[in-house]
């Protein structure tokens, strides 16, 4: 069976790849479990100083994997309780770690999937990148930590601007502080390398 995250620690950096390449790295039950393992992994590693989260052949992510809920079981479907063993204590998580969190958005980041590089501590985007959330058409509000994380970065106005499902490019999403910086994280990086966790830690918390 394939992994749907690949896991690997490089001086003293733990890369977390979503690796669904053929539906665009959709998230779906299997990946939450395997994210959330794989940031756990990278917590508790002593010689991880700064986490990536990026995603597999040129796509971040394209969402959820709405494909992988059975439709013929949506009647009895609790969404609370999927929400509070997938998206909720991910995203907990990554909020919570004292090391420095980055996406590296390498494509589209759509929906949950860039609810998720919002609850990273930082955002570096390919120029091609495109960003877009699409709770509204399907009938949902902006959820996966988007409503709690989107308008602490860009603002309450154009957060809800933004929930209407219009696509935006990396060029605008620099621009109005969506993402830190445009290129490769490399460099970036190797700045976070040297900052002292303990101290990193407090500062995220206070």
């Amino acid at each position: 069976m394939s992994e749907t995250v690949l896991y690997s620690v490089v001086g003293g950096v733990a890369t977390i790849t979503m690796n669904r390449p053929q539906v665009k790295n959709a998230i779906n039950e299997k990946m939450h479990e395997e994210l959330y393992h794989a940031f756990t992994a990278a917590k508790e590693d002593e010689s991880v100083k700064v986490i990536v989260l990026t995603g597999k052949d040129g796509a971040f992510s394209s969402g959820a994997d709405i494909k992988s809920i059975p439709i013929d079981k949506m009647a009895e479907f609790d969404h609370g309780d999927y929400l509070e063993r997938t998206y909720n204590r991910l995203l907990l998580l990554i909020d919570e770690l004292e090391k420095p969190t980055v996406a590296y958005i390498n494509g589209i980041a759509v929906g949950a999937g860039l609810s998720i590089a919002l609850a990273c501590d930082f955002r570096i985007a390919n120029s091609d990148s495109k960003f877009a959330l699409s709770f509204f058409g399907i009938g949902l509000i902006p959820d996966a930590g988007a409503s709690y994380f989107l308008p602490r970065l860009v603002g309450l106005g154009k957060a809800m601007e933004l929930s209407l499902g219009g696509s935006l490019s990396a060029e605008e999403a620099y621009r109005i502080g969506l993402i830190n910086q445009m290129g490769q994280p490399e460099l970036f990086i190797e700045q976070l390398k040297e900052v002292p966790t303990p101290a990193y830690g407090l500062a995220k918390k206070i």
